[in-house]
């Protein structure tokens, strides 16, 4: 009888490399340039840094390898910021410079927006504005202080035009650049279903700069807050900037310190606010 020969089977062979080396890929992805982050991810890493920022902070202070009289300790600085607060009224002087901020900026966003639209809709408009525009605007505004002292004194009339002519030439030119840099298809196919002059800068230009204009506006408001601590600096008897030229002569560094941070606060919290307001009114945009 003949016998069939038995074929055996190859084993299967188990590699566990794939999964091994599974963690690699994803580490190269992270560190990938203009990989995004989860907004998990960007939270931690955010807060991390300032986590760092303040054991640095703590480490030389305490440590004492700086003297307190030009920096003092986080624990200082806490104490100081309480008896800021408990003492010396400090939220009336928050609430001046929060004032003082926003008047100035909302004074210049007023003026600044439409005439930027308009230089960046008209030609011949921005060729009328455009070069006294940008002279004035490589023009401090702390320059101006002494004249807007002697026109209107050292009330609140002469921190609000510090901050508005610190903030309107810088609105006007980025408003008009991103009026100015709308999609000619799109304003061809307007002309094209019949619309006239006022159709295309109703319902083209502005609708289609609108988000533009706001992050214009966010940028903007952050640089009005170093316009007003300079505006506080001279003649001022109120605000945040005024509470750290008074600690600025008594050497409290505490104090300086807690100033400067309690300024970055209010202006990260207005910063996230607009975010969020410019992704509530203009959701579409980012599709």
């Amino acid at each position: 009888m003949d016998a069939t020969p038995v074929m055996n089977s190859p084993k299967p062979v188990i590699s566990a490399g794939p999964v091994a080396s599974s963690s690699a890929p994803r580490r190269r992805r992270a560190l990938a340039p203009l990989e995004p982050v989860s907004a998990r991810a960007r939270w931690l890493l955010g807060l991390g840094f300032f986590v760092l920022f303040v054991v640095v902070w703590a480490f030389f202070t305490l440590g004492g390898f700086v003297s307190p009289t030009f920096l003092a300790s986080p624990i200082t600085m806490v104490k100081e910021g309480v008896l800021l607060f408990t003492q010396y009224n400090f939220i009336h002087d928050i609430g001046m410079t929060v004032w003082r901020v926003f008047g100035g900026f909302v004074l210049a966003t007023v003026i600044a927006v439409p005439l930027g639209i308009a230089m960046g809709t008209w030609k011949s408009v921005e060729a009328f504005f455009e070069p006294f525009v940008s002279f004035c605007r490589y023009l401090p505004a702390s320059a101006f202080i002494p004249l807007l002292i002697l026109w209107a004194g050292i009330g609140e009339a002469q921190k609000l035009l510090v901050i508005f002519i610190g903030s309107v030439f810088q609105i006007t030119l980025m408003v008009a650049v991103t009026v100015g840099s709308a999609r000619r298809d799109l304003v061809e196919a307007a002309y094209t279903l019949g619309a006239n002059s006022r159709g295309i800068v109703m319902r083209v230009l502005i609708p289609g700069a609108a988000p533009g204009i706001a992050e214009t506006l966010r940028l903007v408001l952050g640089w009005a807050w170093t316009y007003v601590i300079v505006a506080e600096l001279i003649g001022s008897s109120s605000g945040i900037g005024h509470m750290i030229t008074d600690s600025q002569a008594l050497l409290n560094t505490g104090q300086i310190i807690f100033g400067i941070i309690v300024i970055g606060v209010i202006g990260l919290i207005s910063d996230f606010a607009f975010k969020a307001l410019n992704r509530r009114l203009f959701a579409w945009s980012a599709l």
